[in-house]
């Protein structure tokens, strides 16, 4: 007769749990050969699912982006401060973003690169002439600035200048000749009014850069009252009057003469040529000796040789 017990089909309560500690606690069966061979094939599998990809190479972008998290590879140092100008050369505009502790030899060489000209050949003004040694800071440059660029090709200015060079050789041989021009008449009658009460403080043996305001307190060969405005963005000189003011492309200027004025030479008596005789000269008088120079080289310009 059957032990009573659970029905057919069922296990009795705690049969499950004999059970799994019987096959816990048996030692484990040895392997025959067949189920050694596929063992060995799933543990390699595993281990080739497990190996680590392999790593970026130095300088592969993807790395350096996730190194960088988003910041720009290869940024390490402090970037230079930058300045807006307004490059104007023969009527048209640039704007570029340029260091502000950039010399104005490394302008020049910047706006080679934009227009093609040379830097020999360039004239950059800013308030006058912007000396190559000087960074834009140190020159007080602004963003926002306009820069004026006047200057020529090789070609143009070769075109331009030999038969000017020739004129003014021997417009210079025929000044040697004579007398200095302060005793002559037409230029004493001016001279003997003395200096104008309102004229300009001169600094004998200094070389400055063009004041920003117009130079003033001089007479004209008539014994007016004569200023000079340097327009340089317009590349013009204004020579005004107090009846009217001229207004000179300098390019139509063919060339500048000065003397020193004896007895006051601080000061010059300073004449610009604008056509082929002397009767030409448009001629001003107690031009403050310190400006001279700055004067001819904005009129002229440092490439032009006489």
């Amino acid at each position: 007769m059957a032990a009573a017990g659970a029905p057919d089909g069922m296990d009795e309560p705690g049969m499950d749990t004999e059970a799994e500690t019987v096959a816990a606690e048996a030692p484990p069966r040895p392997l025959n050969c067949v189920e050694a061979e596929a063992a060995a094939e799933d543990a390699c599998a595993a281990r080739g699912s497990l190996q680590p990809a392999p790593a970026q190479p130095p300088g592969d972008p993807a790395a350096q982006a996730s190194v960088s998290n988003g910041e720009d590879a290869g940024g390490g140092g402090a970037a230079r401060e930058l300045v807006d100008l307004k490059i104007i050369w023969n009527k048209t505009k640039h704007d570029v973003k340029f260091p502000l502790d950039s010399t104005g030899s490394e302008l020049k060489q910047k706006i080679h690169s934009i227009t093609g000209l040379p830097p020999a050949m360039q004239k950059v003004m800013y308030k006058g002439l912007v000396p190559e040694d000087k960074t834009l800071r140190e020159i007080k440059v602004t963003s926002g600035a306009k820069i004026m660029v006047v200057g020529s090709t090789i070609n143009d200015v070769l075109a331009v200048n030999t038969p000017k060079d020739s004129a003014q050789q021997d417009a210079k041989a025929e000044e040697n000749k004579k007398e200095p021009l302060c005793r002559q008449k037409q230029h004493r009658k001016v001279l003997d009014k003395g200096k104008p009460e309102d004229v300009m403080p001169s600094v004998k043996g200094a070389q400055e850069r063009l004041p920003t305001v117009p130079l003033s307190g001089m007479y004209n060969k008539s014994g007016g009252k004569v200023r000079l405005t340097f327009k340089l963005e317009q590349d013009q000189l204004w020579i005004g009057t107090k009846e009217r003011t001229e207004k000179l492309p300098m390019g139509s200027i063919k060339n500048v003469v000065s003397e020193p004025i004896e007895g006051h030479e601080d000061y010059h008596m300073m004449a610009f040529q604008l056509g082929p005789t002397e009767a030409s000269y448009y001629w001003v008088y107690w031009v403050p000796t310190q400006y001279v120079d700055a004067i001819k080289d904005t009129v002229l310009g440092k490439w032009q040789y006489f």
